[in-house]
């Protein structure tokens, strides 16, 4: 796999890239005073602002033919590194339980690491699939649910946090599934 140095420039990279970026302003206002409802307000935004990035940057790929292994690459890391900042700074406000933290950030570094052995067993980034998009979509819902500091009793807490811990074991599982069938595929 060989990336372009101007596969960056494309508009739906530019768009993850920009994604990546949006987590700087988010850990900082976690940093200033996330418990406050005024930063939590303007962290709510901008988390829904990176998820209308996620969904236009896969759009205008598609439509426009610009797909690139940049984009294969930026895109998810991207939302990882978004959802990481939130999830280790309502970690160290103890806002966020300690099985959710541990499982979200294990099954993030697993299917890095995974990406990375599989990319250099087939030469090509393995792609992104429908469970691992539903996935984030629930992760990223409890992530605002804990913002809004909705409490453990009320419906959305309890859907959100136990589809996105179910979820997050049935992509990862899922993940290693399909890496070994893309592996076996090219070792042939």
């Amino acid at each position: 796999m060989k990336i372009e140095p101007r596969e960056f420039l494309l508009l739906p990279n530019l768009i993850s890239v920009f994604r990546l970026l949006l987590s700087i302003p988010v850990a900082i206002l976690f940093y200033l005073n996330g418990s406050s409802q005024a930063y939590n307000n303007v962290i709510i935004y901008l988390l829904l602002f990176g998820v209308l990035t996620d969904i236009s940057d896969g759009f205008i790929a598609r439509k426009t033919g610009n797909v690139s292994e940049t984009g294969k690459i930026i895109d998810p890391l991207a939302d990882k590194v978004l959802i990481a900042a939130v999830l280790i700074s309502l970690f160290i406000e103890k806002r966020i339980p300690v099985l959710f933290f541990t499982s979200f950030i294990v099954r993030d570094l697993l299917i890095f690491f995974g990406g990375i052995y599989v990319t250099k067993r087939i030469g090509r980034v393995l792609p992104s699939n429908l469970l691992g998009k539903i996935t984030v979509i629930f992760i990223g819902s409890f992530l605002l649910v804990l913002i809004a500091d909705l409490p453990e009793s009320h419906p959305l807490y309890l859907v959100f946090s136990s589809m996105s811990l179910l979820l997050s074991v049935a992509s990862l599982i899922g993940y290693f599934i399909r890496a070994k069938e893309y592996i076996t595929k090219n070792a042939v």
